[in-house]
């Protein structure tokens, strides 16, 4: 026998009818709803958001920066003198003495020059000795010429002469005791550049560059060549540049540390000893080089390395944290109403009621007074001051229900935040709704949707 047939074109047509299509979306909606009723029954209240503990740890609130190590103290030695490098007596790392002889210059020329005019010299000198002896001779002929003019034994034609050759040896005297002086200063010169043929350490340290090559020509005569630095590595000096948005918080005396790229999980501290107000300008980035000092005994750290350096603001030691993700603006105080007996202020044009407006009902601050607070800098997301601290709301699970605390906020970063008060270690917070569950807000005394009261009422998250 066939077998029967399962469908016949009463069920058929059955489906295919209105009411047969409105019966299996409500079987639908049916089935979905109670999944999902399932589901979210098995679901708690903590763990449709995301919660952390308020625990101790560390706060640290930084202005990073990069920088570059140099020496505290350091010189380039140079030649005043051209010629040709002729020995370099250190090397690279070398330590030297104060005075000791570093590098020789070929003196062969300066040798000459100092030579010539040593025998110019000589040579004045004999000349003057002729014109003294003259002089001497015709000072005598002048006495006799006198003499004899008194006795009417002479002309006056010889006395004359025997005068005019007296003021001439003496100017010729003159002239050559100049010229001597003269040569003595050159002297003096040549004999200088001599000596600078041969470079001494004005200094201590340690040889750290040799700019010149043994052989070298150096030509002085423009500027002065340089031929090696010498630096003292017992103190360092870091400069950090700090963009201009951060040298606002920098202040001189604070602490501040840096690692170096080779060393990262050592810190290296000092304090602010110079903020240098000429800026420097990187790819239209304004830059100020900052300087500070660190004590270099193992003689570690050397010229031009990198130091990523963090300038403390602010810090605080175990002590409760938050995360800054659980933080939300703390309502502002409303401002309490004058008492009824305070004089008022005249205003015959109405000008203060216009800048300030009238407080409302409640107290509460009226447009113009909110706007001249958010331009003062009241308190804002941030609200409060450095010395009470600032003061933000955070959401906290009490038994599983949610509840708003106003905390007080010290030492903040970018990711954890110290608790004055408000909050305990222990204490859970909510940080944000997850994905899926998260992305409906919530209005104040209302549902999910904004309904009046009833499921899931509470504060509303951002």
């Amino acid at each position: 026998m066939p077998a029967p047939k399962l469908s016949s074109p009463k069920i058929t047509s059955f489906v295919r009818s209105r009411r047969g299509m409105v019966s299996v979306a409500v079987l639908a909606a049916a089935f979905i709803g109670g999944g999902v009723w399932f589901f979210k029954g098995r679901t708690t209240p903590q763990d449709a958001f995301i919660t952390q503990e308020v625990m101790m740890g560390d706060v640290e609130d930084t202005v990073t920066a990069m920088g570059t190590l140099q020496p505290l103290q350091f010189v380039d030695v140079g030649t005043q003198v051209s010629g040709q490098l002729r020995k370099i007596n250190v090397d690279y790392g070398e330590t030297v003495t104060q005075g000791q002889l570093l590098a020789e210059i070929d003196p062969t020329i300066y040798e000459s020059r100092k030579g010539a005019t040593e025998a110019s010299l000589q040579n004045f000198q004999a000349q003057l000795t002729q014109r003294q002896a003259e002089r001497l001779l015709a000072q005598q002929q002048f006495e006799r010429q006198k003499d004899l003019l008194a006795a009417n034994a002479t002309s006056q034609d010889a006395f004359d002469s025997a005068d005019s050759r007296l003021k001439v040896t003496t100017a010729q005297i003159a002239a050559l005791q100049a010229q001597i002086r003269q040569t003595e200063s050159t002297l003096k010169g040549d004999t200088a550049n001599l000596s600078y043929t041969k470079i001494f350490a004005p200094m201590a340290g340690q040889v750290v560059n040799l700019i010149a090559k043994q052989g070298q020509t150096l030509n002085a005569n423009q500027t002065a060549p340089l031929i090696l630095r010498i630096a003292d590595l017992d103190t360092m000096t870091v400069y950090a540049q700090v963009s201009e948005a951060d040298v606002p918080k920098l202040k001189i005396g604070m602490r501040a540390y840096f690692t170096t790229l080779g060393v990262s999980d050592k810190r290296r501290y000092g304090t602010l000893r110079q903020i240098v107000p000429t800026p420097e300008v990187v790819n239209n980035v304004v830059l100020y080089n900052c300087l500070f000092d660190v004590e270099n005994p193992e003689k570690d750290l050397l010229p031009q390395m990198s130091a990523q350096v963090y300038f403390v603001v602010s810090e605080a030691h175990n002590v409760p944290i938050v995360s800054v993700s659980a933080l939300r603006p703390a309502a502002r105080q409303p401002r309490q109403a004058p008492p009824a007996d305070a004089a008022k202020p005249a205003s015959p044009n109405g000008a203060d009621v216009a800048a300030h407006g009238t407080p409302d009902a409640g107290g509460a601050p009226a447009a113009g007074e909110r706007r001249r607070m958010r331009g003062q800098g009241g308190p804002g997301p941030r609200g409060g001051t450095a010395s009470d601290g600032m003061h933000y709301t955070v959401t906290v699970l009490e038994d599983g229900e949610r509840v708003q605390k106003e905390i007080t906020i010290g030492a903040m970063n970018r990711l954890v935040a110290e608790v004055k008060s408000g909050l305990e270690p222990g204490d859970v917070v909510v940080m944000e709704a997850p994905a899926g569950g998260g992305q409906q807000q919530q209005r104040p005394g209302g549902g999910l949707l904004g309904g009046p009261g009833g499921f899931g009422g509470g504060p509303r998250f951002r």
